[in-house]
């Protein structure tokens, strides 16, 4: 064990970022692609962009686009990738759009190195606005945020949203998380060019490390996607800059804005986990104090 002169518990962690086209079977043959090769260099969990399948949807309120949504079970894309974590041996969560009976879930399975389905994650929050209009797809997220037991690592993931909020990288850390993994659709503004949020999305998830003192894995995609509305064509650049931060929140690996990249880093957990303890952050927290948190307007 890490601080009595033992060997740590070392895992390597990977993003993978790419541009999507809009055929299923292309996006997912490059997904393996880049978890093979995150693998090749040493990677046991391999974090792939949100919503990988294809373009990304949301720029549109259209009937039509519900037809991309699969149910949890049997879901082909999760079975060819269960496979893929299975022969690599690494870890991989899968993001999906969830048909649920009559819901729809934005959704993340988490596959294990044996290609075991350790369940579910469903995205918390639900963004609205202009060219992420997601509350016209997702119905709001029912399992609540969670920490799952993998081969190599405890592991919180939230999606894209979710990001945005330090409570759930707050829960999932308070479950047990070693890591927190974000998969990402995010990019330029389609109602004002000049808004440029890269700079905000990743300062805001380095402090999710460094509050929680855990590595952090950022994955999002690249390249410029239109989408027909009902109000004409919408554009967004998706900026990429996929990262890996470390238990301070510092950036370790960085992505550009515009290639295909895979971004792997090791860490000692053991050592981490040390220091978590030693910081004292989660043995002064005063739980009795925050009840303020679980309202809207701050009235107690």
């Amino acid at each position: 064990m890490a601080g009595g002169g033992g060997v740590g518990r070392k895992v390597s962690v990977a993003a993978v970022q790419f541009a999507c086209s809009d055929v299923e079977s292309e996006n997912v043959a490059t997904a393996e692609r880049l978890i093979r090769e995150a693998h090749k260099k040493g990677a046991n969990i391999v974090l792939i962009q949100e919503l990988f399948e294809g373009h990304y949807f949301c720029q549109a309120q259209r009937l039509d686009f519900f037809q991309r949504a699969k149910p949890y079970k049997g879901n082909p894309t999760i079975i060819r990738l269960q496979k893929l974590a299975k022969e690599l041996e690494v870890v991989i969560p899968v993001s999906f759009f969830e048909e649920a009976n009559n819901a729809h879930y934005n959704s993340v399975a988490i596959i294990d190195a044996d290609g075991t389905d350790l369940g579910l994650y469903r995205k918390s929050h639900i963004p609205d606005g202009p060219g992420y209009q997601e509350k016209y797809y997702f119905n709001p997220g029912d399992t609540g945020f969670k920490a799952f037991k993998t081969k190599y690592a405890t592991i919180g993931v939230g999606i894209c949203w979710d990001q945005w909020f330090p409570e759930c990288a707050r829960a999932m850390v308070l479950q047990g998380a070693e890591i927190l993994f974000y998969p990402t659709a995010i990019g330029s503004e389609p109602q004002d060019e000049n808004l440029d949020s890269r700079e905000h999305w990743k300062r805001v998830m380095q402090g999710h490390a460094g509050a929680n003192l855990v590595p952090l894995v950022a994955s999002n995609r690249i390249g410029r996607e239109t989408v027909e509305t009902e109000h004409g064509k919408s554009t967004i650049k998706f900026y990429g800059n996929s990262f890996i931060a470390d238990p301070t929140g510092e950036i370790v690996k960085l992505a550009n804005d515009k290639d295909e990249e895979v971004l792997v880093a090791e860490f000692d957990l053991d050592e981490i986990k040390s220091t978590r303890h030693g910081w004292g952050i989660f043995r002064d927290r005063r739980p009795e104090l925050y009840k303020v948190l679980l309202t809207l307007d701050g009235e107690k």
